[in-house]
């Protein structure tokens, strides 16, 4: 598969074999989900074919495609033979009169619905909606009325629904919390057919998959084991190869010093066997690996002071529903704080509500209902919203954009940072308006290095990172000196950077001092 000059896949042979569970691994761009299409049978190939079996699940990307049906049945058409014969099943019911064909056809239908356990289906696709966290009273209702994260959820419970032969998910985890990534993770784990996943999230992919087949050298490279093995498999590989080209250059530098030397004399038949022999030792151009690292780095201008912030007595509501109750802590300079829990339990309203009188505008004092916030000495703050729809100003180029955060700054300085977050060359003229998830992600986190604020507050910030860029992030937050609020599912993050943990469940705030690993050990949470 090859888009205009750029080749995707070339001759590319692999098997899929049942019960594995395969991560689909490379970076953005690298063609993961143009393969998966491509495995789906949703696209074609360019060349070659692909086989697949009969019963596949696949997770929807269009959230909007089943708008008028009920979230009950949305899962139920996971299951594409069952649904057909229980939709001709109900119009063979609404005829007025039965032909003695309809009795046939319906007798088969019959035995299709009880073959694909259709008897059961409603409770089955139950069961599912609700270890994804939709409750009951929402199964009978249009998926028009849920809200996105939802959505995606009831789309992932269709995937998984019927017990199809093989599962192709792309992206699961988006919009789950850490309890449904669990719950997910829990389900795959005990699935007995082959699954081929892809995914952002580390953490994930080393507990699932058993198997990582690895899009990179324009090929698929299939690794034993989960993605932190695949790394390592293919650093050490890819070493290996280095250090023998190393060694082949010194043997033809060698001789080549002896032809040079001896190539007028009289010794020329060993002039032409050594020749004869350079041409074998040819080094073997390895193939250039399409990831690539972004550098992040933060650091403060000056620190803050001792006491990052101090807060009391904060609330905040929506409409009648109380979100945050009379809430009262400090945060101490160099503290990094993880705050977890369900999807919908205010982790973003916390944060919009400590930010409401912060330094620099960031917030909005229609984000706090009551109590007070009071900032520590020298406070600065660089902010990642969750929803940064709007946040980059149209009109620019991605360089001019970021230049306006410090006009002193160099354009030697501001095409240096664009280049540590992979705009490399022409990149940095790009549009804003024609910037990706993940790029516009990259170009919020440059305008965070380019402020150096020592106060770092960031809501979701790996949703359009890869795999490179999100372990990046994760050991500049262990670097950085400063103070940190972070929201996030990805249990990595959680594990290695934080230092204090804030647990949202049903309105009450646990406020844990340590790390998430004693917190959940404490807790007993998965």
């Amino acid at each position: 598969m090859r888009f205009g000059s750029k080749v995707l896949f070339d001759e590319v042979t692999t098997t899929f074999l049942a019960e594995r569970r395969y991560g689909l691994s490379g970076p953005n761009g690298s063609g993961k989900s143009t393969f998966m299409k491509l495995l789906t049978g949703e696209n074609q190939p360019q060349k070659g074919d692909v086989v697949r079996p009969k019963k596949l699940g696949v997770l929807k990307q269009d959230q909007f495609a089943f708008d008028k049906l009920r979230v009950i049945d949305t899962v139920i058409m996971g299951n594409g033979r069952l649904w057909g014969a229980l939709e001709e099943r109900e119009l063979l019911y609404a005829k007025p009169e039965m032909t003695e064909a309809d009795g046939m056809r319906l007798g088969e239908l019959e035995g299709i619905v009880g073959e694909e356990d259709g008897y059961e289906a409603e409770s089955n696709a139950a069961i599912l909606l609700q270890g994804l966290d939709i409750p009951d009273e929402v199964h009978q209702r249009t998926m028009s009325e849920l809200q996105g994260g939802q959505k995606v959820r009831v789309l992932l419970a269709q995937a998984l629904f019927g017990h199809p032969q093989a599962l192709l998910l792309d992206e699961p985890t988006n919009h789950l919390d850490l309890d449904s990534i669990h719950w997910l993770r829990d389900f795959l784990i005990r699935y007995d057919g082959t699954l081929i996943v892809i995914s952002h999230d580390r953490h994930f992919l080393n507990a699932v998959c058993t198997h990582t087949a690895d899009i990179d050298y324009q090929t698929i490279i299939t690794y034993t084991g989960g993605y932190d093995d695949m790394v390592m498999a293919k650093t050490q590989i890819r070493s290996r190869l280095e250090s023998q080209n190393e060694q082949r250059d010194k043997k033809i530098a060698q001789l080549q010093d002896f032809i040079q030397r001896f190539s007028a004399g009289t010794r020329s038949s060993q002039v032409q066997s050594r020749r004869k022999e350079v041409e074998r030792l040819q080094t073997t151009e390895l193939a250039r690996s399409n990831i690539q690292r972004p550098y992040i780095k933060f650091t403060s201008l000056r620190p803050s002071g001792r006491t990052a912030l101090e807060f009391e007595g904060i609330s905040k509501a929506h409409g009648s529903l109380e979100v945050i109750s009379d809430f009262t802590g400090i945060i101490n300079r160099g503290e990094k704080i993880v705050l977890v829990g369900r999807n919908g339990t205010g982790k973003t309203t916390m944060l919009k509500a400590l930010l409401s009188d912060a330094p620099g505008n960031v917030g909005s004092k229609s984000d706090l209902d009551a109590g007070k916030t009071k900032w520590g000495h020298e406070v600065s703050i660089g902010y990642f919203a969750q929803d940064h729809t709007g946040e980059i100003q149209k009109g620019l180029t991605a360089a001019a954009w970021l230049h306006q955060f410090d006009p002193d700054a160099s354009r030697q300085d501001i095409h240096g940072l664009l280049g540590q977050m992979l705009f490399t060359g022409e990149e940095g003229l790009k549009p804003t308006e024609a910037l990706s998830g993940g790029e516009t992600a990259r170009l919020l986190f440059c305008r965070i290095m380019l402020q150096k604020p020592n106060v770092l507050v960031l809501d979701e910030p790996t949703n359009h990172l890869d795999l490179e860029a999100i372990n990046a992030l994760n050991i500049s937050l262990q670097k950085f000196e400063g103070t940190v609020l972070l929201v996030t599912h990805d249990q990595d993050l959680m594990e290695e950077v934080g230092t204090r943990v804030w647990h949202f469940d049903h309105g009450v705030i646990k406020d844990f001092k340590g790390a998430y690993e004693e917190y959940a050990s404490a807790n007993n949470l998965a």
